[in-house]
């Protein structure tokens, strides 16, 4: 709704009106800067946080990739993967095994004589707390039964107690009754649960069939394991017996494999190059062939980006290999020097994988290797500390500080306003005094003018 006009009763004038405008010719200035500041502090803001982003996306992809087992050039193959999956790791070399399996590990797992009244039936049949002593591999754990507590209560106090011992609880019902059943994440030879103490659970509880070791052999050999996951029989390879058909035998292959060596360069070469765009989205200048509409990014001629790109790119060419394949030019992989981005040539890295693919993996990988050094590179950038999470700290304390400048800013204009309000509201009031009193003497003067005629 539009504001009425107010004028004085003395002068005539519109006084709020010259107010409103001498209030605003006084706001208008200060509030621009504020207003520009704000902004520039708020596109700024957003640029770091990408970049910040960014950088930690790049750290965590490449940093997936610093293992012999992702640049080894190996691949390893289950022929019964329903029997048998297969990892690879560190320290596989390449070979063929024949496995068999005899019989999986299994687990501990007794059961509590079955009550009556169900899983809500009393396993605490007194008014007194009783003990319940689960015993596994030499330990001994007490749960205290509480006088009245129901086969489910104690089912939630065993998981909640026990749950980081690798024993957990259930109840199961049928039509006979319910009962408590207690299971072993452990499994392997000796790793029985049994129960004691006085509670009325340990009467005729069924201990159920003794936990076994994985039975297998590989090549002829026979061999033991007191879990169905096997990482040290093969090196290199970790072994997950399943349970599928275990009288089929299962060959197990480690072959060279030039594919996955390229998929993780490629996977490099892409984590760098999200990197490298999001730092040019926030970087680059946009020439539109006027220099009054030239767009530059929010972070353009920011010292810490120029010294980041530079260290990202010092990497890059530092090369750290000292076989047939000691860079990354060698091996296809070359820099575009506008954009910055990487690209892999297909013809010179198939010429270069023959040549060397185990020095390609060196280049990559270890101490010295090119994704440590990035690591170390970029790591004073990066955390609760590093240069990016400082910057933001610093601009939303600006943004904090022009918040604060512009409500003072409306405080002082209001009080101006207020002041300039009286000032011309008695300078009206006297206007219309001095009407008043001019109207009062003219109309003296005239009516003596009129007796002298």
């Amino acid at each position: 709704m539009a504001s009425s006009t107010i004028s004085g009763p003395g002068s005539g004038y519109n006084t709020q009106g010259i107010v409103e405008a001498l209030v605003g010719a006084e706001k208008a200035p200060k509030l621009a800067q504020i207003t520009s500041q704000q902004k520039d502090a708020t596109i700024k803001l957003s640029a770091v946080g990408s970049i910040k982003t960014a950088l930690e996306a790049y750290q965590a992809a490449i940093t997936k990739l610093n293992s012999a087992s992702a640049f080894n050039g190996l691949s390893a193959t289950s022929s019964e993967e329903k029997n048998v999956k297969v990892t690879l790791g560190d320290g596989a070399s390449s070979g063929k095994y024949t496995l068999q399996v005899t019989n999986l590990a299994t687990a501990s797992k007794v059961t509590t004589v079955s009550n009556a009244e169900g899983a809500s039936g009393k396993a605490n049949s007194t008014d007194e707390a009783q003990t319940l002593t689960i015993n596994q591999s030499g330990k001994s754990y007490d749960v205290v039964i509480a006088g009245g507590a129901t086969l489910k209560e104690v089912r939630e106090a065993i998981n909640t107690q026990l749950s980081a011992q690798g024993i957990s609880a259930n109840v199961l019902s049928d039509s006979n009754g319910a009962r408590l059943v207690l299971t072993s994440t452990n499994s392997g030879e000796g790793t029985d649960i049994t129960l004691s103490g006085d509670s009325e659970l340990v009467a005729g509880y069924d201990k159920g069939k003794p936990p076994t070791n994985a039975k297998y052999t590989i090549d002829g050999v026979e061999m033991s394991s007191a879990t169905n996951k096997i990482d040290s029989a093969i090196s290199g390879v970790t072994l997950d017996l399943l349970d599928g058909d275990l009288t089929k035998p299962t060959t197990i292959t480690v072959a060279s494999n030039t594919d996955t060596l390229k998929t993780s360069v490629q996977s490099f070469v892409t984590a760098y190059n999200a990197l490298t765009t999001a730092i040019n989205a926030q970087t680059k200048v946009t020439a539109t062939g006027d220099a009054s509409t030239t767009v530059a990014g929010a972070l353009t001629g920011d010292a810490s980006m120029r010294q980041l790109v530079n260290s990202l790119r010092s990497e890059l060419v530092g090369g750290s290999g000292a076989g047939s394949i000691s860079s990354l030019a060698q091996m296809g992989v070359t820099t575009d020097q506008k954009t910055g981005l990487l690209s892999l040539d297909d013809k010179t890295w198939d010429k270069a994988v023959v040549k060397g693919a185990g020095d390609i993996a060196k280049l990559f990988t270890g101490d010295s290797g090119l994704i440590t050094r990035m690591n170390k590179a970029t790591a004073s950038y990066v955390g609760t500390t590093g240069t990016l999470a400082t910057r933001a700290t610093d601009l939303n304390d600006k943004l904090s500080k022009l918040t604060t400048e512009s409500t003072d800013l409306d405080t002082r204009m209001e009080a101006l306003k207020k002041s300039l309000t009286a000032k011309y509201t008695a300078m009206d009031t006297m206007i219309a005094q001095l009407n008043a009193s001019s109207s009062s003497i003219m109309t003296t003067l005239n009516s003596l003018n009129n007796k002298k005629e």
